[in-house]
């Protein structure tokens, strides 16, 4: 039975794919809201979805109701959507279109490697020449600093081309990691962007979070869109999460000593919101020539 329904199955060139996942690693909803959002603002394409029926527990993860405008009702699944999302030159540093595969879903909470295999089939299907994965953890971090973005790639040859760091990570792991070691097992590229979400405030939405996603990726892929509506809605969390705070004599405390904290590390170490690899200011020039390589 096949478990991908394919819409359209002809990019006009090779895209990056950029996956993100609803679920442990999405802290905040800011990796799924990063795409989220710059789908909302890019034209897009149906390319194809994955089944659900394998994957989730749907008492867990439950399907929902819509009501039409019609009066009728639909049920709507649990998703797994590729689009093709066409980025006019407005949004480009070159002025060209150009073009991005968007992948946003949901953990699932079976046959993991089933279904990470799905998404290494849709992205040969398409051809792209690198995987990028966007996450969001918990961290002590304070919300009124600008937030910590990391990025990083398990596989050494792209560690290496790249100038990042591999990852030394050794614990629990999402669909993230899973995903990645199976890129890697079937021989993709890939990468990976990671934003630190203040641990007090794991509850509450973080488009700062999500702000900080959607810039770095854009300076990845050369790409610079206009980011003002995002803008604002990031200082809309960081007053609500203050007004919070400053209800807990305990919290603003916490939250003073984390800000110390950072203040010093970034006198001590330059910017923190600089992605944390090695050379990290050759990491642009590098992934842009890496694509730029792999369409020739």
């Amino acid at each position: 039975m096949a478990l991908i329904t394919w819409v359209d199955e002809s990019p006009r060139n090779r895209p990056a794919l950029v996956a993100a996942f609803t679920g442990w690693n999405d802290a905040g909803d800011a990796a799924s809201g990063a795409l989220a959002w710059l789908a909302s603002r890019w034209d897009t394409t149906d390319v194809a979805s994955l089944d659900p029926e394998p994957f989730y527990d749907f008492a867990d993860t439950r399907p929902h109701l819509r009501l039409e405008d019609d009066g009728s009702r639909s049920l709507i699944w649990p998703s797994n959507d590729l689009i093709a999302a066409t980025v006019n030159g407005a949004d480009t540093s070159d002025g060209d279109d150009t073009e991005v595969a968007l992948l946003v879903g949901a953990e699932p909470q079976l046959k993991w490697r089933t279904f990470a295999q799905q998404i290494v089939d849709m992205a040969k299907r398409i051809d792209s020449p690198l995987v990028i994965t966007l996450g969001a953890l918990l961290a002590d971090v304070p919300h009124t600093r600008p937030t910590p973005i990391y990025g990083s790639s398990d596989d050494p040859e792209m560690a290496s081309q790249l100038g990042l760091t591999p990852s030394s990570y050794e614990g629990p792991t999402g669909i993230v990691g899973v995903l990645h070691n199976a890129c890697a097992s079937a021989g993709l590229q890939t990468a990976s962007l990671w934003a630190a979400v203040p641990g007090y405030a794991s509850e509450i939405p973080s488009p700062k979070a999500s702000l900080a996603l959607v810039r770095r990726l854009g300076t990845l892929l050369d790409l610079s869109p206009d980011t003002s509506e995002l803008e604002e809605m990031a200082e809309g969390y960081e007053r609500h999460v203050s007004e919070l705070a400053e209800q807990a004599d305990e919290t603003s405390d916490y939250i003073a000593q984390l800000e110390s904290a950072y203040d010093q590390e970034a006198e001590e170490n330059g910017e923190i919101e600089e992605m944390r690899a090695a050379d990290p200011g050759d990491f642009v020039d590098q992934i842009e020539q890496f694509l730029r390589d792999q369409r020739s």
